[in-house]
């Protein structure tokens, strides 16, 4: 039974881990679009900054002097800080293998992102060479994953053994000798003349 949870289990791992590829395909297309307005903006910012004379720390510096710009600074730092992380991981994902996509999660784990990709994603058959990989590593996850959370109710459907009682040894004593009578000695049979010899009457030996 329990095998048969875990053969389940590592095709539904194998089911899930197969779409990865396909999934982070569709990820890297949305992020090079989502790249792509950022930069836009930033450099409509630098270009803005340039004209006031400024550089892109001094306007953010500036922005943050008077209090009603300060929430545009903070804005406008965050978006800096999310164009440099996305812009990372976009140029990590273009360089990287489907294949070796599979050992780079982290590059695929940008929350609004996933989700729009999420939204949209249509599964296909897995029928790249990436797709068997995750695949295959879907189904051992799945099967070792569910092995291992089964390990408890294995051994507690498991029939005990009842333990064997150790019998102590018993001495046997060795049965008396009895001092019997020695043995009779036969009687030597003295050797009878055989009856088909005549005798001889009359003589004297």
């Amino acid at each position: 039974m329990i095998r048969v949870l875990c053969f389940c289990a590592g095709l539904f791992g194998a089911a899930g881990l197969s779409q990865f590829p396909e999934f982070s395909q569709q990820y890297l297309q949305r992020l090079g679009g989502y790249v792509d307005a950022l930069t836009d903006q930033l450099v409509e910012f630098d270009a803005v900054a340039l004209d006031a004379g400024y550089g892109r720390e001094e306007m953010l510096q500036q922005m943050a002097a008077p209090p009603p710009m300060d929430g545009q600074s903070a804005m406008w730092r965050r978006t800096i800080l999310r164009h440099a992380q996305l812009s990372d991981d976009l140029a990590a994902l273009r360089n990287a293998t489907p294949v070796t996509r599979l050992m780079m999660p982290q590059r695929v784990a940008d929350t609004d992102l996933a989700r729009a990709v999420w939204s949209d994603f249509q599964p296909a058959v897995p029928l790249s060479a990436a797709g068997a990989v995750a695949g295959g590593a879907g189904f051992a996850l799945g099967w070792l994953v569910l092995s291992l959370l089964a390990l408890p109710f294995a051994a507690a459907l498991r029939p005990r053994r009842k333990p064997k009682t150790k019998v102590a040894p018993t001495t046997r004593r060795a049965a008396p000798v009895v001092k019997g009578e020695p043995p009779i000695a036969k009687p030597r049979l003295v050797a009878e003349t055989p009856s088909h010899i005549p005798r001889l009457s009359g003589v004297k030996r």
